[in-house]
């Protein structure tokens, strides 16, 4: 990661994406701690039950804008119980790798200013099987709703085929195989 040119100002952001339950939190925090403490952002802070996919100009104007320039990133994080943006305000440095995780990090409006896309390769039926086992039955209603929004986000805006490297979990770890998106570097950018 850290042999990619900064991406976002001096940061370079790399996304986490996949499907619900396809284990992007568990993988982030292990890649955080393997590139020393890299933050991490979880985009469930960014997205309520109204706008499970339309957080995109919360992401833009309190996180990307301030680390593009340098500066450290704040912002209040959805509380889901209460359903309200709470306190206390949540700071993200301008690091040389910031990870953002969650479903739809690598989306149409993101990848500009992604260093990296890693997509979470686990097809949805068993992710989301794995996701409503680990939020319990009192969650249910919740997944109808959700695996509807997920499908209807991927359709208009998919993101494995855009994803540099894919993330296989497997006994014991992770294997890293080469995603279906090749790009190639500029001074001024990815292309």
């Amino acid at each position: 990661m850290l042999a990619q040119p900064p991406s976002l100002g001096p940061v370079r952001l790399v996304a986490v994406d996949g499907h619900a339950g396809s284990g992007k939190t568990t993988f982030s925090g292990r890649l955080a701690a393997a590139l020393g403490g890299a933050p991490v952002l979880h985009l469930d802070d960014l997205a309520t039950h109204e706008e499970l996919f339309e957080w995109t100009g919360r992401l833009r104007e309190q996180v990307l804008d301030p680390l593009g320039r340098g500066e450290t990133a704040r912002f209040r994080a959805y509380d889901w119980v209460t359903r309200r943006f709470a306190p206390p305000e949540r700071e993200i440095g301008p690091e040389p790798v910031v990870l953002v995780e969650g479903v739809g990090a690598g989306r149409r409006a993101l990848r500009p200013h992604l260093a990296c896309l890693l997509w979470m390769e686990l097809p949805h039926e068993h992710s989301w099987e794995r996701g409503q086992l680990r939020d319990g039955a009192e969650l249910s209603d919740f997944w109808d709703g959700w695996m509807r929004a997920e499908r209807g986000h991927f359709a208009a805006d998919p993101t494995r085929p855009y994803a540099e490297l894919l993330i296989l979990q497997r006994e014991g770890g992770y294997e890293v195989l080469p995603g279906p998106h090749k790009t190639t570097t500029t001074p001024h950018g990815r292309t």
